[in-house]
């Protein structure tokens, strides 16, 4: 509704700065289709697109915004940020996936953090994601998750437990991105070191 609001306001404003045809002249800022066929601005051609354009930069400025904020206030509210990660795992949205694993890999800067992570599930939901990923961004996103939590050898007992060497080899070969490939070798060595091997999966 406010956004409504305000593409509305943005229209009467252009509107009225606009009074005589515009056959000759017409705004770069719209397409022809936001004119009539005398040549007037169409209102409600104008607030459409004037909204659709206001829509996509709220949602870039509150995406930039809610993980500034978050960035800054995780020392406060480290527990809740990291549980609202994991959370966001379990969407079937793979966008939301992404976005709760990268959050994850941040949070996940030290070995107290890391099983912090592998203590509220994060370590089998992780796991599951890369599993039933359907799509090379997200297996990415799983991989390098399962790598910054990998990095603390007890994390590496959990990843294994919660099934991440079968899931892991199982990934399939990307022929798009080559670093899907250098995440997974970079994580069956990590394991093969810690005794968690293939046979031992």
């Amino acid at each position: 509704m406010v956004m409504r609001h305000i593409s509305a306001q943005l229209t009467s404003y252009l509107c009225t700065r606009t009074t005589r045809p515009v056959n000759n002249v017409r705004s770069r800022q719209y397409s022809t289709s936001s004119y009539n066929e005398r040549g007037f601005p169409d209102e409600r051609a104008m607030e459409e697109e004037v909204e659709r354009k206001i829509g996509w930069l709220f949602k870039l400025i509150f995406a930039g915004t809610a993980t500034v904020i978050g960035y800054h206030i995780f020392p406060y509210l480290g527990d809740n940020l990291v549980q609202q990660s994991v959370s966001l795992l379990n969407v079937k949205d793979p966008l939301f996936k992404r976005m709760g694993a990268s959050r994850l890999a941040r949070f996940a800067t030290d070995d107290e953090q890391r099983m912090k992570i592998v203590e509220m599930g994060g370590a089998q939901k992780i796991v599951e994601m890369l599993g039933d990923a359907k799509d090379d961004a997200t297996r990415k996103e799983a991989l390098n998750t399962i790598i910054a939590l990998a990095r603390a050898d007890e994390a590496v007992g959990a990843l294994h437990s919660a099934g991440a060497v079968s899931a892991i080899m199982a990934t399939p070969e990307s022929t798009e991105d080559p670093e899907i490939e250098k995440y997974k070798r970079k994580l069956l060595k990590r394991f093969r070191d810690m005794n968690y091997g293939e046979s031992s999966s």
